[in-house]
């Protein structure tokens, strides 16, 4: 096998099922080399970059957390390849992660368990195979920061996803709870270069995959939404390019050169209210088609969840990530109203 024969995705998913290729072990915790560094397979979707000169960032990039989200799997899978057949040289320490492999061969965001709520030690609460594979993968995260080199480093990592229903902004991200930290413009004015100009920011610690790197290891870390699910080869790929630039200039390029922080490029929302589902009989009270960020007004009926009613209590209040088929105790719908970038406390 030759490194230009690699199919990325084809050996995860094969392996990850128990069926690995025929000349699989001739990858699997094998280094191949590109000009100025190495690729190490250390497990099925678990792909790392060591450069033999680092620079001075050490950055994840994972996807498929939910397996039905395949424009960020096709944007991880290319950059690998690309990389592999010398089209690009990554400078910086980077970790890819294919999360659920699983979840991918069968199409859906899941098996058994919506792996975005088993971070931060949830994986401990349960013994599917999506509980496991969290675990597995904050070992690699962990490890992956453990290993980099002595000196001052700067971590990162995004997580990308595409959303279920569209948006009234089609590209957004998550700013984890800071715990009292500064919001940083960098990191604005690079989402903002990724075209993802709306950010909405946590209050509250989740079990997220970025929030788990925020608070334990100190990374500038975001759920990246970029654009809403669809199937395999049917990505307007087009509309990924901007973000795609931008990640593939984060690991290959030592020092990245952003536009100076202008707070006009991005609009920014806070979470209001989180309305789980607590009883099987839990209805939203707007079509499923409603998109992310839609306002309501004051005194409209959202949801129910048995005998509660959940209405606007303010103008301007918006939806986002309404799904009424969530498990008991979960998140069913979160609501946010705009923030002025110029109020936010910013380093």
């Amino acid at each position: 096998m030759t490194h230009n024969d690699v199919d990325v995705l084809t050996w995860t998913l094969k392996g990850a099922a128990g069926e690995p290729l025929e000349n699989d072990q001739q990858l699997l915790n094998r280094r191949i080399a590109y000009d100025g560094g190495a690729l190490l397979f250390q497990d099925y979707g678990v792909i790392s970059v060591e450069p033999e000169q680092p620079g001075d960032k050490d950055v994840v990039l994972s996807c498929a957390v939910h397996g039905d989200e395949t424009a960020p799997i096709e944007i991880v899978r290319d950059i690998i390849h690309a990389i592999l057949r010398g089209e690009i040289k990554p400078v910086q320490r980077t970790l890819f992660l294919i999360a659920n492999p699983a979840a991918i061969s069968i199409g859906k965001r899941f098996v058994d368990m919506n792996m975005n709520r088993l971070f931060s030690g949830a994986h401990a609460n349960g013994d599917t195979p999506e509980h496991h594979r969290a675990a597995n993968l904050e070992h690699y995260v962990s490890s992956f920061y453990a290993n980099a080199p002595v000196g001052e480093r700067r971590r990162f990592h995004y997580d990308l996803h595409t959303a279920i229903r569209d948006s009234q902004y089609e590209k957004f991200a998550v700013y984890p709870f800071t715990h009292g930290a500064p919001y940083k413009k960098e990191q604005f004015t690079f989402l903002a270069e990724c075209g993802v100009e709306t950010l909405l920011l946590n209050q509250a610690p989740t079990t997220t995959f970025s929030y788990y790197s925020a608070r334990t290891h100190g990374a500038d870390a975001f759920t990246v939404e970029l654009g809403k699910v669809r199937p395999f080869g049917e990505n307007d790929r087009s509309k990924f390019a901007a973000a795609e630039r931008m990640f593939t200039a984060l690991i290959c390029e030592r020092e990245l050169c952003l536009p100076t922080f202008d707070p006009v490029r991005t609009k920014v929302y806070d979470v209001y209210r989180t309305i789980n589902r607590t009883v099987e009989n839990f209805t939203l009270h707007f079509p499923d088609d409603v998109a992310n960020f839609t306002a309501f007004a004051k005194g409209e009926l959202l949801a129910t969840d048995g005998d509660t009613e959940y209405r606007v209590s303010q103008d301007g209040e918006r939806i986002i990530f309404p799904n009424a088929k969530v498990a008991l105790g979960q998140r069913a719908l979160l609501t946010v109203v705009e923030l002025p970038v110029e109020g936010l406390q910013l380093v």
